[in-house]
């Protein structure tokens, strides 16, 4: 099950690339998605306002490990890279339940709600990762995307046993093999795409000719 899984989902992999220019006025465009760059900034605008008058999500923040937080919470400095981060691994998730073949019903988001209040808070979660609370289904969609993936993987096994484990990083390999194969293109004012992390990364600076030692 666990390579039929990902033999799968790499066999309908498109070719793509995790660089190159955006379209004007984009942020990020997957495949023929854009995430454009003003809907980013206001985003971060509102996460900073929550952020600031939130302790939990403050806490959560400081101590990610305690939090659990899924999708890798951003730098400081970093906060519109951290965010176009985030909605770029949801589009990731979502392309990943479309080849697998994975129903998401609102009672499995309501169910992961749930379970981020038990721990921190859904919303203290939520802008934990860098976004504002009305992203709050969207994160816990796809948590619930990984979960749904690794039950069906581990055919139903405990989470907590070691087929879960295992689980956990075959569906891991199929978020990589599917942010590769997909066509993710990056502003390059925001960093460019890792597939093999599933995030962006720091802005490239090139350094002149002397700089460089290449004359």
């Amino acid at each position: 099950m666990k390579a039929a899984l990902a033999a799968a989902i790499a066999a309908a992999a498109l070719t793509g690339c995790g660089g190159g220019p955006a379209q004007a006025g984009s942020a990020a465009v997957i495949d023929d998605q854009r995430i454009t760059v003003s809907t980013l900034d206001a985003a971060v605008r509102e996460w900073r306002a929550q952020f600031r008058a939130s302790r939990g999500a403050n806490d959560a923040r400081a101590n990610p490990g305690s939090a659990d937080p899924r999708v890798a919470p951003p730098a400081v400095e970093g906060d519109l890279r951290g965010a176009l981060s985030a909605l770029v691994t949801f589009r990731i998730g979502d392309e990943v339940a479309k080849r697998a073949k994975v129903e998401v019903s609102d009672g499995d988001v309501d169910q992961i709600v749930a379970a981020m209040d038990r721990q921190r808070g859904a919303r203290n979660t939520t802008l934990a990762n860098g976004l504002p609370v009305r992203y709050t289904r969207d994160l816990a969609r796809f948590f619930a995307i990984r979960e749904l993936l690794v039950q069906r993987v581990a055919g139903g096994a405990p989470a907590e046993s070691q087929q879960a484990a295992q689980a956990r990083q075959v569906v891991g390999l199929v978020m990589r093999k599917a942010a590769a194969g997909m066509k993710i293109k990056i502003n390059p004012r925001f960093g460019t795409f890792d597939p093999a992390q599933v995030q962006i990364g720091p802005v490239a600076y090139q350094l002149s000719g002397t700089e460089s030692g290449i004359r």
